[in-house]
């Protein structure tokens, strides 16, 4: 009978996978490039630089280091080392792979049990053949061994079901890991360009307070006429009124940084130089099959997707028969000595089929749950793909227009300066009054303020790219290497 089974076993389980969905991905359109327009080879030069677009290249793992700053590099190691929401990422998906583990010893292998028992008991006796009561000892020692056959795949589908969840775990643990990177990177950019804001300001604030206090001493005087010192009061207070509000976005954004380096916001690092990051000229552009790949959001909808079909192949096995084979031995008698002497010698075998009948409609209706779940799966496949496309055509078309717009501001900067360099040697020589060197200042200081928010969204769209872009696909002996270490089900 054993022999048998096994024989039908093993036949039914070639079958088992006509079950459910074969959990592919659907087909995703190839569009020719990800935006609406034609996507540009490079941008215009900006600050010196253009950056050029390198269709069909592989994504760059470690990408924040190509903005060539030591101290960014270890602001990112930091937080990747010490970061307590990575850690307790990590940490759940050592525990979702012991489960699996466990899940795949527990129904793919025999569960072999060892029992003893000792008791006294009293029962009753019949009246016309003996005494009223009986008084006797119970010793029982044994192995019982228990195994389920998967016959129609129902266990191997729950595993890999399971299996392709951890997946999912793992990839949004890969996830989590780059979106740090991304945010570490992002707020030691704002920092800088926020504390370049702020010293900018600061200078601005200084220049307004001397117009007000010039314009004054002139108003005294009777030269100008009381509009004149309104205007330079209201322009002085308005700067001023602006600046506590730029400290304070400058600090949040330095607490923000230091809680994703680990630390706590007093242990908040400087801001770095803004001229000490300097943009990659070079930005890989993934074609989109390679997108589908390297992108640990669509990794993680493909694998729900896996794993939802093998729930359909699962709720499927569940109408079919289960074949299970119990057996046990040991010793067993009414005393010591007849418990351990040949004569005590028990054991059984036997085996149970069962098929369902009838259970009320609940596997049909389990099944068809499971099939929705697996077509709202597939749609939300696609619409993470289409989302990942919107997101690549979204930073491009900012790098793009980042570049011509501080390409305009810096163009402006470099007349205000030159202007602002002219105006003071002319001051300097007598020339022109010292209203006209700090008008011309602070029209130089306003022009920066503009090139430096520029460049600090440059910096920070080129990171969304970079992070847009995922990691490069593995080759086939980094993944079985990587899964067979991981012990993941692929």
């Amino acid at each position: 009978m054993v022999r048998t089974s096994l024989s039908v076993a093993a036949v039914l389980l070639m079958t088992a996978c006509s079950f459910g969905p074969n959990g592919n991905p659907p087909a995703m359109p190839g569009p020719a490039h990800y935006g609406a327009d034609p996507q540009p080879t490079q941008t215009v030069p900006a600050q010196g630089v253009t950056q050029q677009f390198v269709a069909g290249a592989k994504a760059v793992p470690q990408w924040w280091r190509l903005f060539e700053s030591e101290q960014l590099n270890a602001l990112v190691d930091e937080g990747l080392h010490n970061s307590p929401t990575l850690a307790a990422a990590d940490k759940s998906l050592t525990a979702a792979r012991e489960q699996l583990r466990a899940q795949i010893g527990s129904n793919m292998l025999p569960t072999i049990d060892a029992g003893g028992q000792a008791s006294r008991q009293r029962a009753l006796a019949i009246p016309e053949i003996g005494p009223n009561t009986f008084l006797y000892n119970v010793f029982v020692g044994q192995l019982q061994a228990q195994y389920t056959f998967d016959i129609f795949g129902a266990s191997r589908l729950a595993n890999a079901a399971l299996a392709s969840r951890v997946n999912v775990q793992a990839y949004q643990f890969d996830a989590a890991r780059r979106a740090l990177a991304a945010n570490i990177v992002t707020a030691a950019i704002s920092a800088a360009m926020l504390d370049a804001q702020v010293q900018t300001t600061e200078r601005l604030v200084t220049l307004a307070n001397e117009q007000a206090r010039d314009t004054q001493r002139r108003y005294d005087l009777g030269a100008v006429p009381h509009g004149d010192l309104l205007n330079a009061q209201q322009n002085a207070a308005s700067l001023a009124a602006s600046l506590p509000g730029a400290r304070q976005q400058l600090l949040t954004t330095r607490h923000a940084l230091a809680v994703l380096l680990g630390r706590t916001p007093d242990q908040a690092p400087a801001p770095l130089d803004l001229a000490s990051l300097h943009v990659p000229q070079q930005v890989p552009v993934s074609v989109p099959s390679d997108l589908l790949k390297a992108r640990p959001d669509i990794q993680a909808a493909d694998a729900t997707l896996k794993a939802a079909a093998a729930d359909v192949g699962v709720a499927t096995a569940q109408m079919f028969p289960s074949l299970t084979l119990n057996a046990s031995m040991g010793q067993g008698g009414f005393s010591w000595p007849v418990a351990l002497s040949g004569a005590g010698a028990i054991w059984s075998i036997g085996a149970s089929l069962s098929q369902p009948i009838f259970h009320g409609g609940a596997l049909f209706a389990q099944r068809r749950a499971a099939l929705a779940s697996y077509e709202a799966a597939t749609s939300q496949y696609k619409q993470t793909v289409l989302a990942a496309f919107q997101n690549v055509a979204d930073t491009l078309a900012a790098l793009d227009h980042d570049a011509q717009s501080l390409d305009a501001a810096n163009i402006a900067a470099h007349a205000a300066q030159r202007s602002f360099d002219e105006t003071s040697a002319r001051y300097r020589l007598g020339a022109v009054p010292v209203a006209a060197s700090r008008s011309s200042e602070q029209q130089y200081r306003n022009a920066r303020l503009d090139e430096i928010r520029y460049t600090g969204a440059r910096l920070n769209d080129t990171a969304a790219l970079f992070q847009a872009m995922g990691n490069p696909p593995p080759s086939g002996d980094e993944q079985s290497a990587s899964a067979a270490g991981a012990g993941v089900v692929q």
